[in-house]
């Protein structure tokens, strides 16, 4: 079985493509819902030879299947949030230690080695449900590297932010970090602000450039940097500005056709967002989202919203 540290090691387009075809080749014996999916869909899995070939399970199934394959119980189960009154994804882990490894990895290739930043967390909505994977990877980054959580505390939280003279990252929900800057607008010093997406139907949905001009000219900061995980994925990438994204080596975004699942199109072309996350170990790292995105032929990756449910095709053969 590959393991976690030969995923984190690997360094080149060849080494990802042997390693997810290598996953691909397990995950579709051993984990039933994926296999059962990939019958349904008409798919050979001896027939798979490339990345382009390798079928996207739905994010669906999430909700209403255990997409799991180890012999050992699993020693985590991450959930979603249900906003909007949905059931929540299971996110079954046979170790804590793989998702530990791979986080702490990913946020070391972007901002440097945990115990050198302190992390404040603004995270009313996560912190206030069981099963958050934001609030586990957060919890452990203060740890290592300093900060806190909070609530609704703004004063504590400038005060403890003001009082620190080393690398710090402010990592909101949406609707939070606009309540901060509506409320103080506070110039923030020596400080990155990170925004996880969502305003969770607390406030209005502003586009992007909008919504980031509003938090950089509150706090003073030149970006605004973001986050784009979520519970059924084991790792996370990151934007430095510009809701540009970029991804740690083990990761990858391709774009699908949203009337043809089957069809991935090239890049600079709109469409729904798969994920290829080989530290899914033990669920599926060939997930079908139901993001829109677009991917560049130069790098990187844009999130530009939800399909809509008439959008969706292709997701229903396991879900109904």
């Amino acid at each position: 079985m590959i393991d976690i540290d030969g995923i984190l090691r690997i360094d080149s387009d060849e080494a990802f493509e042997r390693t997810a075809l290598e996953l691909f080749a397990f995950q579709a014996e051993h984990c039933a819902p994926y296999c059962e999916y990939l019958s349904l869909y008409g798919a050979d899995p001896t027939s798979v030879d490339s990345l382009q070939k390798i079928p996207f399970l739905p994010i669906e199934l999430f909700k209403s299947h255990q997409v799991y394959c180890s012999d050992t119980p699993p020693e985590i189960v991450f959930t979603s949030s249900n906003t909007g009154g949905t059931s929540a994804s299971h996110h079954y882990m046979a170790q804590k230690s793989v998702y530990e490894k791979s986080f702490r990895k990913a946020f070391s290739l972007f901002y440097g080695e945990p115990e050198q930043i302190s992390i404040y967390g603004l995270l009313p909505n996560y912190l206030q449900r069981e099963g958050s994977s934001l609030v586990y990877m957060v919890d452990r980054l203060i740890r290592w590297g300093g900060g806190g959580f909070y609530l609704d505390d703004y004063p504590q939280l400038l005060r403890d932010l003001e009082s620190n003279p080393n690398p710090k990252i402010l990592l909101g929900v949406s609707y939070a970090l606009w309540d901060l800057a509506e409320q103080y607008a506070p110039k923030l010093h020596n400080t990155i602000v990170m925004e996880t997406g969502g305003m969770k139907g607390r406030r209005k949905e502003l586009p992007r450039e909008e919504f980031h001009a509003l938090l950089c000219h509150a706090f003073g900061v030149e970006a605004i940097h973001s986050e784009y995980g979520m519970a059924e994925l084991t790792s996370q990438a990151y934007s430095a500005g510009n809701g540009l994204f970029f991804t740690p080596p083990w990761m990858r975004i391709v774009v699908r056709d949203p009337n043809d699942p089957a069809e991935l199109l090239p890049a600079g072309h709109r469409g729904g967002v798969n994920v290829i996350d080989l530290a899914n170990l033990t669920s599926c790292a060939f997930i079908q989202t139901q993001d829109v995105g677009i991917v560049y032929p130069e790098g990187g990756f844009s999130i530009l919203g939800r399909l809509d449910r008439s959008e969706i095709r292709g997701c229903n053969l396991l879900v109904q």
